[in-house]
């Protein structure tokens, strides 16, 4: 028990039904902890940054790209307000999961294991486990198509090393959480320079870009699945519970006004990263739109801006802008892959030990959710080529606007409630615009997957019996999927959470109440979990 009690927790916790005294809510002190000070000052900023840039990894995975490469190609400018549109609400979602975790000491999925029966609860894990594994597809591809364009190495072949490439790249866990998120953020800070660069290879119109940023616009027949396919690829399931759980990686003051600085400088520092990732995709969707709309394009580059895909894209820099714009392309690609693949695998811990209170380590963990991801692009790359595994990543995005509504209901209908959150629940307003953004946002999603069908059964060249049965089973899974969301939606959250904060700015006033003064003990399923501290050999005895 004492050599168990020596290994510093990261994470805050509840174990029960326990209040708080105005200050850190684990005990232990360890100097490689994160510890955020009792202070009123702004430095205490730096203490949260590092979540931030692990969420905006999925904002700028090879999924993304690949959409972005399409809407530049095809639209130039004129749908880059969509991911302005899209990163604010972006921004405003990824807050609640900071806040969730924050106030509760739990995240998301933690919450739906004690909230929904275990049915629903079990579905719930099925459905993220599945957006996980689509989420990772692109991430195998991209890398794969990133090591073929640096070294000519086949695209199978890659896909089988990015399995490797990740087990190594999480051997950097062992040097702790701020380490990792530095190298995170190195990764993040390499994608923009190298597109930040490819800018100045491609010099697009300034006010033509400004234009499409700012001036709405849809036109052309295309134009309108285009945005719905940008909207539906910059917020991803396993986002939300990623960010939910990273948040706890901190050590904060369990006041009133520890919990609400906690709150505000999470929002700054999400919305710094995230300002960068948009940044990035917006010198991706300029530098395709300049490079395609180029008076120098020759026949065979045209064509291949028709159907702009990871791999083309590269061919296409290297045409028309040279050599070195197709190298930085590949960097890019390869520092997204493998960044995401990262933050894909913990937010698979997550999600595993939130909704069936199950934990594997970390390299078992990959290699499982690895192995689902690398078999069908495997099989693809195999037989379709780099065309088949390009059509595979567009896939795997209809997965994840299928998945989106599962995670980001339950997480509105908790930060909404004062049974969950207490004092620190949403406002009626600030409920009202993210149900809003919500709704919509799944309006779109359904609109994508419906219109995606309905273009199926009339354009896939079926037979009549076939494109029947396939309608009907179509119109079930629908009505299903439709009761789903409802079912989420208006079930009222029974569970009360019994960790909340003070409700007086005036620790006094709680000791008084017999609120105050008792410490909240390390939960061990999180603290071994996730990215250990590098122990003494003391404490390894």
């Amino acid at each position: 028990m004492a050599g168990s009690s020596s290994v510093q927790p990261q994470f805050i916790a509840s174990t029960g039904n326990r209040s708080f005294s105005n200050a850190p809510l684990i005990e232990n002190s360890d100097p490689e902890q994160i510890v955020v000070p009792d202070r009123k000052s702004w430095k205490n900023l730096f203490a949260y940054m590092g979540p931030g840039f692990l969420v905006s990894i999925a904002y700028i995975d090879p999924g993304n790209f690949e959409t972005d490469l399409q809407s530049g190609a095809q639209y130039k400018y004129e749908l880059l307000w969509i991911i302005l549109v899209a990163s604010c609400a972006a921004l405003i979602i990824q807050s609640l999961a900071a806040n969730l975790g924050v106030v509760t000491g739990k995240h998301l999925a933690e919450h739906c294991r004690n909230e929904y029966p275990r049915i629903p609860n079990f579905i719930l894990w099925v459905l993220a486990e599945i957006a996980i594994v689509a989420c990772d597809i692109p991430e195998v591809i991209g890398t794969a198509f990133a090591l073929n364009m640096l070294f000519k190495i086949p695209v199978w072949i890659g896909v089988l090393l990015t399995g490797l490439s990740t087990l190594v790249l999480l051997a950097l866990q062992q040097y702790g959480v701020r380490k990792l998120e530095f190298f995170i953020a190195f990764l993040v800070c390499t994608i923009a320079g190298c597109f930040f660069a490819e800018l100045g290879y491609a010099k697009p119109d300034a006010k033509e870009v400004l234009k499409g940023l700012f001036v709405p616009q849809l036109k052309g027949n295309g134009a309108a699945g285009l945005a719905i396919s940008l909207l539906g690829a910059m917020v991803m399931p396993h986002n939300l519970f990623l960010h939910s759980a990273l948040v706890l990686s901190r050590k904060i003051p369990r006041s009133v006004h520890g919990i609400k600085e906690a709150c505000r400088f999470y929002m700054i520092e999400s919305g710094f990263a995230l300002v960068l990732a948009f940044l990035i995709n917006i010198s991706i969707i300029a530098v395709s739109g300049a490079v395609c709309n180029s008076q120098n394009i020759n026949a065979q580059d045209q064509e291949n801006c028709e159907d702009l895909d990871l791999n083309k894209a590269s061919f296409l820099l290297k045409n028309v802008l040279g050599s070195w714009s197709s190298k930085l392309f590949a960097i890019a690609l390869l520092a997204s892959g493998q960044s995401s693949t990262i933050t894909g695998t913990y937010a698979g811990q997550y999600v595993m030990q939130g909704f069936l209170d199950l934990r594997l380590t970390p390299w078992l963990r990959n290699f499982l959710t690895r192995s689902l991801a690398i078999v069908p692009s495997l099989i693809v790359a195999i037989i379709g080529g780099s065309a088949g595994a390009g059509k595979l990543i567009i896939i795997a995005s209809m997965i994840l606007s299928f998945e989106l509504p599962f995670a980001l209901v339950p997480l509105l209908k908790f930060t909404s409630s004062k049974t969950k959150m207490g004092i620190y629940a949403n406002s009626t307003t600030i409920s009202s615009i993210t149900w809003v953004i919500g709704f919509l946002i799944m309006a779109i999603n359904i609109y994508y997957l419906a219109s995606s069908f309905i273009k199926i059964l009339l354009h896939g060249h079926l037979k009549l019996v076939a494109a029947i049965f396939l309608g009907i089973f179509g119109f079930l899974g629908m009505t299903l999927y439709l009761a789903g969301i409802a079912y989420l939606v208006f079930r009222k959250n029974k569970k009360a959470t019994h960790l909340v904060a003070l409700t007086s700015e005036n620790p006094q006033i709680a000791n008084e109440s017999g609120n105050a003064g008792v410490f909240s003990l390390p939960r061990e399923d999180i603290a071994c979990m996730q990215l250990p501290q590098r122990r003494s050999n003391a404490n390894d005895l």
